[in-house]
């Protein structure tokens, strides 16, 4: 399984609800956080829903 890093580049005030549990679900807690999870598809699905708040890259 391949790893992918995201990272938050954006704040998340004055978002919805649903992109702020999102972000919670990924691990990200603050702008310039990194992560890393496996390339599952629930993870891809998340990281689109909050693609203008994050970046990805392959780890």
């Amino acid at each position: 399984m391949s790893k992918i890093k995201v990272k938050q580049v954006r704040s998340a005030i004055k978002r919805t609800q649903v992109q702020k549990r999102t972000l919670e679900a990924l691990g990200l807690r603050r702008i310039g956080h990194v992560v890393e999870h496996d390339a599952t598809p629930n993870i891809l699905g998340m990281i689109n829903k909050v693609k203008h708040l994050v970046s990805t890259e392959e780890a």
